[in-house]
């Protein structure tokens, strides 16, 4: 359970784990105006008399799951007088009426009341005596589909940890869950085992707390001479600061999208076929990365004309990049956040994409260098209140208002399954991603692949964004017209690295139920950090012995 083994002591391994520095901060940011769980909205074909009872299923599919992933019973356990960050300990029940819920839309069940319904769910903080995660059934909608939303905090996981979590809730072909009584529920589940006391948490915390600055002062060398290198301009005059911002100034234009959140949410998802974006991508010589970014600056620039007007100056948008090792399924957050231009100076699709996929080229080089200098847990001494009142303070100030923003939009790429996923034998059509919009960025828009599709999910402020809908379109009409631009001129070295792509040798792609191990994170692409809530990726089956 712990997160990290090497400067946890070997008594605390059983029950406690400690949460590291970057999960801890998911808890000190987050207040009634900025919930900090990552989420996902679904659709399921259930056959109609499947329909009613979906939650009930749902129950009783968990309920012989849980052992699976420690995620689902594990619970915070806030260490005394705030000596430490909070543990991860056994949860001694699970409620699973309070974990999975139903919903039913009124009539007449339109997809705009679906996302009206999870931007409301969205907006409620998870209750911190449970184990941190939640899912809906909402019923009632007038196609016939099972509405599916899951939320989870993410001081728990970041996408890439959720194989386990995929693991226990998806399967790769339609089986079925328990058959139940349509009024049955699984109710409160006994766990084995019994919290750790006071006394051993506070004692558990003030090791962990000694080997966090020990394991810190050992690393610090190793750390300052990566920064420095990767600080520092090549022989070329490349990489360096300004090569680490994305060739952007410092700050970010002020735009209405920036500024300080209210607690109301607005929710919209669109998909567009993922055969058409690598289509794109390839005929430009860019990433499928690339042309999500140019594609969300198109529909913010067409948007932004009729609120509040284009900046001179592009957009600039936060983008997540994974810190983790290949392999590596811990439960936990391990990313950065760097930025990327949205070049929404630029009116010309073409030209737009090329300037994001020339940025996108050089700030992969930079980054090779600082990922390994991004350290994911340092010491929490005076952490748990100081990171709670800063944040306290820069919200009840509202000094988002007033301080210009690093970034505009946070825009994240998932990588996910190529096969359809099941639940309780219901096949899920859609995987859209509900993520986190907070002080100062109020947009976030996360875009995942899924079985052929590349689903699209945009949660925001309400008072910033109340027509979200129109940005979700315009989302799709920015595709179309990229897709209708002229080829972008090559980027300097670009008919080296397509070279160098097409002799790259690539394994055959795998069908059926291994063909969900295909679906894997390139490190380097600096959108390759997942944000939903169960992550997509699956890991092929071992058979049987």
């Amino acid at each position: 359970m712990p997160h990290d083994r090497a400067a946890t002591p070997p008594d605390t391994q059983g029950p406690i784990g400690f949460l590291n520095g970057l999960d801890a901060l998911f808890l000190y940011l987050e207040s009634p105006e900025t919930p900090m769980h990552i989420g996902s909205m679904h659709l399921f074909e259930a056959p109609e008399a499947e329909r009613a009872d979906f939650a009930a299923r749902v129950r009783a599919h968990l309920a012989a799951r849980l052992d699976r992933a420690e995620a689902f019973t594990r619970m915070l356990a806030p260490m005394p007088l705030g000596l430490a960050n909070p543990a991860w300990v056994a949860a001694p029940a699970i409620d699973l009426d309070h974990h999975v819920r139903r919903l039913r839309l009124p009539a007449p069940g339109t997809r705009a009341q679906l996302h009206d319904a999870v931007a409301s769910l969205h907006a409620r903080l998870l209750d911190r005596s449970r184990p941190l995660w939640e899912m809906v059934v909402i019923e009632g909608l007038a196609s016939g589909e099972v509405g599916f939303y899951a939320k989870m905090h993410h001081a728990g996981l970041d996408g890439q940890a959720g194989v386990a979590l995929a693991q226990a809730v998806y399967d790769l072909a339609p089986c079925a869950a328990p058959d139940v009584a349509p009024s049955a529920t699984a109710g409160r589940m006994r766990m084995a085992g019994d919290a750790p006391g006071l006394l051993r948490l506070a004692a558990a915390g003030a090791r962990h707390n000694a080997g966090q600055l020990l394991a810190l002062g050992a690393r610090l060398p190793a750390i300052a001479r990566s920064i420095v290198s990767a600080l520092a301009p090549s022989g070329g005059g490349a990489g360096g600061i300004r090569a680490l911002l994305g060739g952007t100034d410092l700050l970010a234009p002020r735009t209405v999208l920036n500024g300080t959140l209210s607690r109301s949410r607005t929710f919209a998802s669109a998909s567009i076929p993922l055969e058409r974006v690598r289509a794109l991508a390839e005929r430009h010589e860019a990433s499928v990365n690339d042309v999500v970014l140019a594609a969300c600056g198109g529909a913010l620039r067409t948007w932004l004309e009729t609120h509040g007007g284009v900046p001179v100056a592009p957009l600039l948008a936060a983008v997540p990049v994974s810190l983790r090792e290949r392999g590596d399924a811990q439960s936990n957050t391990q990313a950065m956040m760097a930025r990327m231009t949205l070049a929404t100076d630029l009116a010309d699709p073409g030209e737009r994409l090329r300037r994001i996929r020339d940025a996108s080229a050089r700030i992969k080089s930079s980054l090779q260098g600082v990922k390994a200098a991004v350290p994911t847990d340092f010491p929490s001494v005076g952490l748990p209140w100081l990171g709670s009142a800063l944040w306290t303070i820069w919200s009840r100030a509202k000094l988002a208002d007033r301080v210009p923003p690093l970034a505009n939009v946070v825009v994240s790429n998932v990588p996910g399954p190529p096969v359809p996923l099941y639940l309780c034998g219901a096949r899920m059509l859609g995987y859209w991603p509900v993520s986190i919009p907070t002080h100062g960025i109020g947009l976030n828009i996360t875009v995942q692949s899924y079985a052929g599709s590349l689903d699209v999910g945009l949660i925001a402020c309400r008072r910033m964004v109340p027509d979200i809908d129109v940005l979700a379109a315009g989302v799709v009409a920015a595709f179309d017209a990229l897709e209708a631009a002229s080829p972008s001129a090559r980027a300097p070295g670009g008919a080296a690295a397509a070279r160098a792509r097409a002799a790259r040798p690539r394994p055959a792609r795998p069908r059926g139920a291994a063909a969900a191990a295909d679906a894997t994170t390139d490190a380097s692409e600096p959108g390759a950090a997942p944000q939903s809530a169960l992550t997509p990726r699956i890991p092929r089956r071992r058979k049987a012995a």
